[in-house]
C-alpha cells in the first residue's frame, strides 16, 4: 500500500508540473511506467488484502498480482529506451515489440491456472528473469554505438543494471524460498520470499525513475534530432 501510495504522489507531482518545466511529451513517455508501478503495487496491496476472503477471489487477485510486475517491467522500459534510441526509430521499435512480447507471455503465464501450481513456480519465475533480463540487449546495443562511458555517464546504464539486479534478485529469492524453506513457520507473516520480492520491486522501481530522469534531462539538452540513425 505505502508504495503504491508514494507512487501516486510522485506521479502526481510530475503530472502538475508546469508545461515550461516538464512538457507534455515527456509526461506522455513518462505514463506508462507510472501507471505500471501504481497498477502492479496496487494489484499486490489489493492481493494481500483480499487473500483470504475466499479460495476463488485469492487465486484471482495472486495473477493480477504477478500480472502487476509484468505491467511494471515493461512500463519501466519504456521511457529508457524511448530516451536512450531517441533518434533512432528502427531499433527503438524493435526493442519496445520485444518488451511488450515477453510482457504479454509473462502476463500469460501468470493469469492460465495450469502455470499456477508448485510444480511451474520456477517457470514464472524464469519468466520475470527474462523480463528482466531482455534489457541487456539494448543495452548492449548503446554500449557497442555509443561506447561505455556515454552507456553509464549519460545513458543511466548503471541504474538500469541496478534496477535489473533488484527485480532479478527478488525473483530469485521468490523461486527457491527463502527463508521460509530453512526455517518452516517462523516466517509466515512477516520477511516472506513474496514480501521480500516486493520489497525489491519497490525499490527497483524508484532506482528506475531516478535513472530516467536523469538519460531525459540529460537527452532533452541536446535538442531535437538533427537526422534519424537507422542503428
Amino acid at each position: 500500500m505505502f508504495g503504491m501510495m508514494a507512487f501516486v504522489g510522485i506521479s502526481a507531482y510530475f503530472f502538475s508540473r508546469p508545461a515550461d518545466e516538464i512538457h507534455w511529451q515527456e509526461k506522455a513517455v513518462f505514463s506508462p511506467f507510472f501507471i505500471g508501478a501504481i497498477i502492479c503495487l496496487g494489484f499486490s496491496w489489493i492481493f494481500h488484502t483480499v487473500c483470504c476472503h475466499s479460495c476463488k477471489v485469492g487465486k484471482l487477485f495472486n495473477k493480477l498480482d504477478y500480472c502487476g510486475i509484468s505491467v511494471l517491467t515493461v512500463g519501466s522500459f519504456i521511457p529508457w529506451l524511448y530516451y536512450c534510441f531517441y533518434c533512432r526509430l528502427v531499433p527503438k521499435v524493435c526493442y519496445l515489440v520485444l518488451i511488450f512480447v515477453l510482457g504479454a507471455l509473462c502476463t500469460l503465464v501468470s493469469l492460465l491456472d495450469r502455470f499456477q501450481t508448485p510444480k511451474f513456480r520456477p517457470v514464472r519465475a524464469g519468466m520475470f528473469i527474462a523480463l528482466g533480463l531482455s534489457g541487456v540487449i539494448p543495452a548492449m546495443h548503446f554500449v557497442i554505438t555509443d561506447g561505455f562511458y556515454e552507456a553509464v555517464h549519460n545513458a543511466s546504464l548503471g541504474w538500469l543494471v541496478l534496477m535489473a539486479f533488484c527485480y532479478i534478485f527478488g525473483a530469485v529469492i521468490y523461486a527457491v524460498r527463502v527463508p521460509e524453506r530453512i526455517w518452516p513457520g517462523k516466517f509466515d507473516i512477516w520477511f516472506q520470499s513474496h514480501q521480500i520480492f516486493h520489497v525489491f520491486v519497490i525499490a527497483g522501481a524508484m532506482v528506475h525513475y531516478h535513472g530516467i530522469i536523469k538519460i531525459a534531462n540529460y537527452r532533452l539538452t541536446l535538442g531535437d534530432c538533427t537526422d534519424i540513425v537507422a542503428i
